[in-house]
């Protein structure tokens, strides 16, 4: 009989032993996990999707091909490989090539960025070339003129960026500015209703 006990308490005693041992694991792994969590939620993301921010949140985008597209009253304008409208500002300088657009002017106005090879569908190629911007990236020119391209602009053919702040232009083969030829104003309000414009 009493060797009955003991050996009851024995297995009693191992049972808890290996309770407690399966809870400490237990709560041991959940720990390690919600540490393992937290890491991963406070680390910086390791890639950004390309062509949309650098490290200093600069807007940018990037394209394999300059394409031209042509529209009633508004002429011949450059595109990107996606048919989004680039665009040209009047205050950056084309020889030698710099562009002024930098801080938040970038974030509205993407810069285009240089890739090892722009294919040219419709633009001459020997136009497209690049710029070393202040901000160290390489922009893609075209007749030394700096692209862009528009925030406001959500999908191909738009020119929402048309004649901003009278500086903004979508940008021809040649590297001019692109204007609208029925009124000469080029305003974007005078665009709504065209193709691409609402």
């Amino acid at each position: 009989m009493i060797r009955q006990r003991v050996v009851l308490a024995a297995a009693a005693g191992v049972t808890s032993a290996l309770l407690l041992t399966a809870c400490g694991s237990s709560g041991d792994s959940s720990s390690s996990t919600d540490s393992g969590a937290a890491a991963a939620s406070s680390a910086p993301a390791s890639s950004t999707p390309a062509g949309n921010n650098d490290a200093d949140g600069m807007g940018m985008t990037t394209t394999s091909m300059l394409m031209t597209e042509e529209m009633e009253g508004m002429g011949t304008f450059v595109t990107d490989d996606k048919g989004m409208t680039l665009y040209r500002y009047e205050m950056d300088q084309a020889s030698p090539s710099k562009s002024m657009c930098t801080g938040d002017c970038a974030k509205t106005w993407m810069p285009v960025m240089a890739q090892d090879s722009v294919k040219a569908m419709g633009v001459e190629q020997s136009l497209i070339g690049s710029v070393d911007r202040s901000d160290g990236m390489k922009q893609l020119t075209l007749a030394g003129r700096p692209l862009y391209r528009y925030m406001g602009d959500a999908k191909a053919g738009e020119l929402k960026g048309q004649a901003k702040d009278s500086k903004w232009y979508p940008v021809t083969p040649a590297g001019e500015k692109a204007a609208m030829s029925s009124d000469g104003s080029g305003s974007s309000d005078d665009m709504e209703g065209m193709p691409g414009m609402s």
